[in-house]
């Protein structure tokens, strides 16, 4: 078996281990149905929680392990290839999923962040999913145009700064349902209860999109430089260029709203969801849906 076919196996083996484990957290998300927060002497109440960590524990741990079959697919990607593994967007996908899922998992070390889980294995499931039925394409050396140092610097800036549009973004769900669920004037119940609270979701959203912004701003910036090395001009208003600029304009505004009394909150999460379908748009629907400079790698 080829460095390619063993990559190929890895990358599915990966996706079908991040499905198991949102199919978990769904199970967890659903045992916690009508539980309120913790009273004591409540044995029936009891046992369920040991049944949702215990769900939540196996989600975690069958995350990792997929993750670190996603770093061997895609390492194997690279040697089968004999360079990075970025060249296409089968490539770009996977690099992204493996880096989001990187950052999920720091989270649940350090800040106890599985209420992430459910959101994370599901976009790393469908992304996976979508890479190894629809975007894949077989090993290729890469184009002369991509022949640059600034290809390795565009494209790792993008996978980082996507990584935390995506996670950003699902604590903007989150805050969603969780504010919802607070504005009722009663207790929170079920798995909302075990979530940060809406203000706390707020901030960690916020904190994320603070860290992406720049980077994403230069990943253009970036983008931009290597489109002079290759084409000989820094801006041609390429459909992949002129969807980066419209994504960078989204999550400009989100900023602005989150820093303005008015828009605070819901309005500020909204725009947060609406960056990440437009990121999402940017590297799936333009390369299937448009032509231009961007498309010499196929999909």
């Amino acid at each position: 078996m080829t460095l390619s076919e063993l990559s190929d196996l890895s990358m599915v083996a990966a996706a079908v281990g991040y499905l198991i484990a949102f199919f978990l957290h769904s199970g967890e998300w659903a045992f916690a149905r009508g539980l309120a927060p913790k009273r004591p002497l409540d044995k029936s109440e009891d046992q369920a929680r040991i049944r949702v960590d215990l769900l939540g524990r196996l989600a975690i741990g069958v995350t990792a392990v997929a993750f670190v079959v996603n770093v061997v697919a895609v390492v194997l990607r690279g040697m089968a290839a004999g360079r990075p593994p970025w060249g296409n967007m089968y490539e770009f996908v996977t690099a992204l999923v493996m880096f989001a899922v990187l950052a999920y998992l720091v989270a649940v070390w350090k800040l106890g962040a599985r209420w992430l889980g459910i959101g994370i294995t599901l976009v790393a499931a469908m992304g996976l999913g979508g890479a190894v039925t629809v975007f894949y394409v077989d090993v290729a050396p890469l184009v002369p145009a991509l022949h640059s140092v600034w290809f390795v610097i565009h494209i790792v800036a993008a996978v980082i700064s996507g990584a935390a549009f995506n996670l950003a973004a699902i604590a903007s769900v989150l805050y969603l349902l969780r504010r919802r669920a607070e504005a009722g004037g009663r207790a929170v119940t079920g798995y909302l209860a075990r979530i940060p609270s809406a203000a706390r979701l707020d901030l960690f959203a916020y904190r994320l999109h603070a860290f992406a912004f720049p980077l994403w701003t230069f990943t253009i910036a970036a983008g931009s430089i290597w489109a002079q090395y290759a084409w000989g001009r820094f801006w041609n208003w390429d459909p992949k260029e002129t969807w980066s600029f419209v994504t960078w304009v989204i999550y400009a505004a989100y900023l602005h709203a989150r820093a303005t009394a008015g828009w605070k909150g819901s309005p500020a999460a909204i725009i947060a969801v609406v960056g990440v379908v437009s990121f999402w748009f940017n590297f799936v629907g333009v390369n299937l849906i448009f032509s231009g400079l961007h498309s010499y790698a196929g999909i």
